[in-house]
């Protein structure tokens, strides 16, 4: 009696299966890369069926909506590489879009400033870089150049790149979404994924499907793209893939600067990055609503979404802690995590920082901030990695590593996904 129950149940599950509906493509993921991703492939292959999968209320909830606001010029980024290639586009279309849609922006252009002869050294590189990956109108400029720029900032050289700008990334992200809901496409939000049924080894070919599990029920699709951001690692060993890295959560802190103290900062000031760490270093960014922040430090989270120092996930902290590339990286930088820690901890730590650019900032002006949290992948060997990383497998492709520029850069990493979609599916 019981195997005939047994029986009955997983025929039932066989129905219920069958009779769902088959999209071509699920997305998983409501950030801004996963949308621009859906925008763009229901707008080349009108006929596409697309369900966007998101485990939030709503979009750009994660890395989209916690970050700077900056379109990014692509000076930084080693010249060929996928970052400056499609920053350098990138920045080029996010103001034709924001423009095209009504979504404020400004290229306001940015100082980066050295504060010490070995830093003045590097902006020659930078120079060079920039040059390289086809910037136009940067300038370095001596002392009182850049005070004519920016009255009240410190340093010996700075490099100006005006081709910088600034805009609210989840307006854009709301707008993909409205564009990609027009093209016929479907966005489901509060569908956090569980679990994916895949095609048995025999029953692999053109016809088959994945079946995607979420907290709003389950999706039949024919590809998954997965662009889980600060999850994407997880959510490609839950489809049975192995990603070769993993996704370590660092905590971006910033502070507001007092409105009294605005007119210390014109525009975007930044230091001179450390070439060994993917993180652009502490600066003042004049925001696209009108405040200015400072920020953010770079210190390990507890928590994948981890925003505060109060949020923790025994779990997930262990899952970083016992992983060899963490241990790796952690033997390495272990120096520069503690000072980062204390920047985070002390307040005139992180007010010193400011200092070194803007000498004028004070304690009293500086006021806590919001935070953001950057998806970092980091390699067996405990190497940072630097540029975006795509890895397909079948049925799937996991958007690995796609932390800033990805905002700036959204618009074309999203035709960039389109092309690694096999033809048989676009087709």
């Amino acid at each position: 009696m019981r195997g005939r129950a047994l029986d009955g149940v997983y025929s039932q599950r066989r129905r219920s299966l069958s009779e769902l509906m088959t999209y071509d493509i699920a997305v998983i993921g409501g950030g801004i890369v996963g949308l621009s991703f859906a925008m763009q492939a229901t707008e080349k292959f009108p006929r596409l069926r697309v369900v966007v999968l998101e485990k939030e209320a709503g979009v750009a909830r994660h890395q989209t909506g916690h970050n700077s606001g900056v379109i990014h010029s692509g000076v930084y980024y080693k010249a060929g590489s996928l970052k400056a290639r499609l920053c350098v586009a990138g920045a080029r279309e996010m103001v034709e879009f924001c423009s095209r849609h009504g979504i404020p922006y400004e290229v306001c252009g940015k100082l980066i400033v050295a504060t010490n002869a070995e830093e003045a050294a590097r902006l020659d590189e930078l120079l060079s870089r920039g040059v390289a990956n086809g910037l136009e109108g940067l300038r370095l400029l001596e002392r009182a150049a850049i005070q004519q720029m920016e009255p009240h900032v410190g340093g010996v050289r700075a490099l100006h790149v005006p081709s910088t700008g600034i805009t609210d990334y989840a307006l854009v992200t709301a707008k993909y979404a409205e564009i990609t809901a027009g093209h016929g496409a479907e966005v489901k939000t509060s569908a956090g994924v569980v679990g994916f049924e895949r095609p048995s080894s025999g029953n692999s070919g053109a016809g088959s499907t994945v079946v995607v599990r979420t907290r709003a029920g389950d999706f039949s699709a024919r590809y998954v793209v997965n662009c889980a951001g600060l999850y994407s690692d997880r959510v490609a060993r839950m489809a049975g893939d192995d990603p070769g890295m993993m996704i370590i959560p660092f905590r971006g802190e910033y502070y507001d600067l007092a409105a009294a103290r605005q007119h210390l900062v014109r525009g975007l000031i930044y230091p001179v990055p450390d070439p060994r760490y993917p993180f652009l270093g502490v600066h003042f960014t004049r925001r696209i609503h009108g405040n200015v922040d400072a920020g953010p430090n770079a210190v390990l989270a507890f928590r994948r979404e981890g925003y505060r120092w109060r949020d923790f996930d025994l779990g997930e902290s262990m899952e970083v802690f016992l992983n060899a590339g963490f241990q790796a990286m952690a033997r390495q930088h272990w120096k520069n995590g503690l000072a980062e820690f204390r920047r985070s901890l002390r307040k005139r730590e992180f007010v010193r920082s400011c200092q070194r650019l803007v000498p004028a900032v004070r304690m009293e002006d500086m006021t806590p901030g919001g935070s953001g949290v950057r998806a970092q992948a980091v390699g067996v060997d405990g190497a940072l990695v630097d540029d975006f990383r795509f890895v397909g497998r079948e049925r799937f492709l996991h958007v690995l590593n796609v932390p800033s520029p990805a905002a700036t850069a959204s618009l074309p990493i999203g035709r960039e996904i389109l092309k690694m979609v096999p033809a048989e599916i676009t087709g």
